[in-house]
């Protein structure tokens, strides 16, 4: 099983050193562009999901490409 975590720097020290004391825990930090694209993907399907909803109102190819 794989979790991110989002800690503040203040406390990511003592979180990282407390599970790296269990055996099959492993660790791995990201880097800050690894984070950012982490959370833009998390964006994108959060809205693919509000759009397959009906929640919201996704854009044509075709007016994307106009747009653009």
């Amino acid at each position: 099983m794989k979790i991110l975590l989002d800690i503040k720097d203040d406390k990511a020290a003592f979180i990282l050193e407390l599970l790296n004391n269990f055996k099959y825990v492993k660790t791995k930090q990201l880097t800050p562009s690894q984070a950012e694209m982490l959370f833009d993907l998390r964006v994108a399907v959060e809205e693919v999901n509000e759009i397959k909803a009906g929640n919201k109102r996704g854009v044509p190819l075709k007016e994307f490409l106009i747009a653009c």
